[in-house]
């Protein structure tokens, strides 16, 4: 079981998260994605169609290997609105923040970009 935190607010990043978790995924192990920090910034653009990643995007979401994103961080940077249209769960268990003990005491492996 792994969870892919994406930190980054690059496309160029991000990429290599769905690149992996959906790797991972067609070989049999759990993955869960979280945006948080300036990931969550990234939603609404993934979300747009003409997106290069958009197709990627859309496959880890039906296949639910996005597990949510950052509240405190979706509200600070001004992309809360667009995270909640998105349909995405706005994680926020550690003081605002999707909290990494919470996935290790699942037996998550953490996994940072």
């Amino acid at each position: 079981m792994f969870c892919l935190y994406a930190f980054s607010g690059e496309l160029s990043c991000f990429v290599h998260v769905l690149l992996n978790g959906l790797d991972m995924a067609e070989r049999g192990h759990k993955v869960a994605i979280v945006f948080e920090g300036a990931a969550v910034t990234l939603v609404p653009e993934l979300e747009k169609p003409d997106n290069p990643l958009n197709a990627l995007y859309r496959k880890a979401r039906q296949q639910g290997l996005v597990d949510g994103a950052c509240r405190a961080c979706s509200s600070t940077l001004g992309v809360l609105d667009a995270v909640r249209a998105a349909g995405l769960p706005l994680l926020d268990d550690m003081s605002g923040h999707p909290s990494m003990a919470e996935y290790v005491s699942q037996g998550y492996t953490i996994v940072t970009f």
